[in-house]
């Protein structure tokens, strides 16, 4: 850095003087960071037509939360008497909040990639009022999987403590909600939703997976439920569970897009933590356990058994290390 002239040799120069010094090289910067910003480019997004917003989805998911369980996630106390009023105030802030994000994500698929006019925004007010008509439902089978979680865990001392504090609800609760917007073909929220999800439990499941009722994931930290999976009813999970696909050739993205590649899980089964279930022909029939650290590929008869052999132990008297 060339020393100021306003200076004495070995002086000091000010703060304000070295930023000022710098900041004047950030025209050159900018202007280079401009260049690169293309709309060829993928990881660029410059239009003027907006691009869905992962804050605004946050806020939608929280929304969700205050709907289907009233009275636990609302900002005020809800009895029967204000009930009415604050559902219906916080579904009508929903819809507002939910139909801009699906306009624009499904605005942005259009324009992007040049598709055939879908009419976004009368097809985002319908998808999303297709939604919030299907929360009644919706609710029934969080429900049972509310009740399933509290009745297979001695640890739970109430429902409320479930639904408060259990990560597989929470990340259950989202994925629901992402499935039936990913089943209305809305392009980026479900992703977005359940990605959210994960990064807040450990708990990455795709909303294109189908997943029946009663459905608990115990502990849930590093469950992995893939796009084609399906799942039956009353069905178990533990945590390090893997429900993935096999592995996949360079390039596997477009040759391998929308096929059949995760395992189906029948009814009943139990998988317990640190199993690993890949490929479409690892059928889990119905009734059976999986033990811990288990690797299938193949499909198992329902009602089976299926565990690692017992390891042999090493036991070492003092405080040598291990051989």
């Amino acid at each position: 850095m060339t020393k100021n002239k306003n200076h004495e040799d070995g002086a000091c120069l000010t703060e304000e003087e070295i930023m000022s010094f710098y900041r004047k090289k950030m025209p050159q910067v900018v202007e280079k960071i401009i260049a690169s910003c293309s709309e060829s480019r993928c990881n660029s997004h410059v239009d003027y037509e907006p691009i869905p917003s992962k804050d605004s989805v946050v806020k939608i998911i929280d929304k969700f939360f205050e709907v289907i369980y009233p009275g636990f996630f609302n900002p005020e106390k809800l009895d029967p008497v204000n009930l009415k009023y604050h559902v219906g105030q916080s579904v009508t802030q929903l819809y507002a909040m939910l139909s801009e994000q699906v306009i624009s994500s499904i605005r942005h698929d259009c324009l992007r990639y040049n598709l055939t006019c879908r009419e976004c925004i009368e097809a985002g007010y319908d998808i999303s009022l297709k939604i919030l008509e299907e929360i009644p439902a919706l609710r029934d089978v969080l429900e049972s999987d509310v009740k399933a979680s509290f009745d297979g865990d001695p640890a739970a001392r109430s429902y409320d403590e479930v639904i408060f504090s259990y990560p597989g609800i929470y990340a259950i609760t989202i994925y629901r909600v992402a499935h039936l917007l990913y089943q209305h073909k809305v392009p980026l929220l479900p992703r977005i939703m359940t990605e959210y999800a994960h990064g807040q439990t450990g708990i990455d499941i795709h909303p294109g997976a189908k997943i029946g009722e009663r459905f608990v994931i115990d502990h849930g930290t590093g469950v992995v439920i893939g796009e084609t999976t399906t799942i039956g009813k009353d069905v178990r999970i533990y945590q390090g569970v893997t429900l993935g696909a096999l592995s996949l050739p360079k390039g596997a993205g477009d040759k391998y897009r929308g096929q059949k590649r995760h395992p189906d899980i029948e009814d009943e089964v139990i998988i317990y933590s640190g199993a690993t279930i890949l490929g479409e022909k690892a059928r889990i029939g119905a009734r059976s356990v999986i033990g811990g650290n288990v690797w299938l590929t193949e499909p198992v008869p329902p009602d089976t058994r299926v565990l690692m052999e017992k390891p042999r132990l090493i036991y070492k008297k003092g405080t040598d290390s291990p051989e």
